[in-house]
C-alpha cells in the first residue's frame, strides 16, 4: 500500500472514530475505504447522499467538497462512482445485486472505469446495436478493465468510419476544401509579392479553377 493511500485510509478511519457504526455517514465511510473491492455498493450508498443532499446535512455545501473531504474522493472519481452505479441501474441490475458480487470473482466483477466507457458507448450514434451489444458483453461479462474496453470502442469507432463511404467522402471534401482555402491564401502572396514569375501565377489559377469545377455542389 503507498503512502498516499495509506493517508487517505487513516484519514477516513478517523473520521470514522467519531461517528455511529449505525448511521449511514459511518457506513459511506466504510464502503470508501474497501473501494477497491466494493465501488458498486460505495456507488449505490453515494447515490443516495447525491439523490437526496445529505451531504448538506453534514456541513458540506456541495457534494463535491463532501466526498474529497471526508471520504478523500476527488470530483472527477465521484462522477465516475455515480454515473456508472446509476447506468448499470438502467442496463444491468443483475450487476448490483449481492448474490452477484458475492458469488463472482474480483476479476469478474467490472470496474466503474469500464462501466464508464460502456455508458458513454451507449450514447455513441456511430455505433451499431450490434456494436454496442459486444463492448457491453465486452464489460459485463468478459470483466474487460477500462484500458481494454476504451481500445475496443476506440477500434470499432475506426472500423465504421472504414465502412462508412458517405462520411469517407465528406472527409476527403473537408480536407479538398482546406487546400483549395490554404492555395487562394498562396496565390494572393505571389501575386503581390512577385517572386515568382506570372507562369506560376497563371498555373496556380488554373490549378484552383480545375478544384473547383470539381468540387461538389453543398445541399
Amino acid at each position: 500500500m503507498n503512502s498516499k493511500k495509506s493517508k487517505s485510509i487513516k484519514h477516513i478511519e478517523q473520521k470514522m472514530g467519531k461517528l455511529s457504526p449505525d448511521s449511514l455517514r459511518y457506513q459511506v465511510l466504510v464502503r470508501a475505504k474497501e473501494f477497491k473491492t466494493s465501488w458498486i455498493e460505495l456507488g449505490q450508498i453515494l447515490y443516495t447522499v447525491w439523490k437526496n443532499k445529505l451531504y448538506k446535512e453534514w456541513g458540506y455545501i456541495e457534494f463535491e467538497t463532501y466526498t474529497s473531504k471526508e471520504i478523500g474522493i476527488q470530483k472527477q472519481t465521484a462522477l465516475k462512482l455515480l454515473r456508472s452505479y446509476a447506468f448499470l441501474q438502467k442496463e444491468g441490475p443483475r450487476y448490483l445485486k449481492k448474490d452477484y458480487t458475492e458469488e463472482a470473482s474480483v476479476a469478474q466483477v467490472p470496474t466503474y472505469e469500464a462501466v464508464d466507457v460502456l455508458r458513454r458507448a451507449s450514447g455513441n450514434k456511430e455505433l451499431g446495436k450490434e456494436d454496442y451489444a459486444q463492448i457491453k458483453k465486452y464489460v459485463l461479462e468478459d470483466g474487460k478493465n477500462a484500458r481494454e474496453a476504451q481500445k475496443h470502442f476506440t477500434m470499432m469507432i475506426k472500423k465504421n468510419e472504414e465502412m462508412n463511404p458517405k462520411d469517407l467522402r465528406k472527409k476527403s471534401t473537408t480536407q479538398v476544401k482546406r487546400f483549395l482555402s490554404l492555395l487562394k491564401s498562396i496565390r494572393q502572396e505571389i501575386r503581390t509579392s512577385d517572386i515568382l514569375s506570372k507562369k506560376v501565377v497563371d498555373e496556380t489559377d488554373k490549378l484552383i479553377n480545375m478544384l473547383e469545377m470539381e468540387m461538389p455542389q453543398d445541399g
